[in-house]
């Protein structure tokens, strides 16, 4: 039995501040331990659009993860949030242990989530 000893990045971030920013590359999944994260997209020149709130136990930011395409959205606290960063090298080998078919159709979830998002 090997002993891996695992460290895990935390971070709290403040309200208002953003985790990443819609076009930005995507390195990284997080998870929320605690507080909420707001995912906001650009809506051209007009407000922002509201896609979606993650609380705790909620995970944000696979999908680049998933397909390697830039960020979609902006994920912002909403309040003071702390959130676990996973890795796109230990993301990939949790994704890696799952069957073939669930791989399969994350990738069209996300290609299908990423279609509509462009038609909005």
């Amino acid at each position: 039995m090997t002993d891996q000893k695992q460290i895990l990045d935390r971070q709290v971030i403040a309200e208002g501040l953003s985790v990443f920013n819609e076009g930005d590359r995507g390195d990284r999944a997080y998870i929320v331990q605690d507080g909420r994260i707001e995912i906001v997209r650009r809506n051209g020149d007009g407000p922002e659009l509201l896609l979606g709130t993650v609380e705790k136990g909620g995970i944000f930011g696979e999908m680049a993860l998933i397909d390697d395409q830039p960020r979609m959205a902006t994920a912002r606290a909403a309040m003071p949030t702390t959130i676990i960063a996973v890795p796109r090298d230990v993301f990939a080998k949790k994704l890696a242990k799952c069957d073939p078919f669930i791989r399969g159709l994350l990738g069209i979830f996300v290609r299908n989530i990423r279609s509509m998002a462009k038609s909005h």
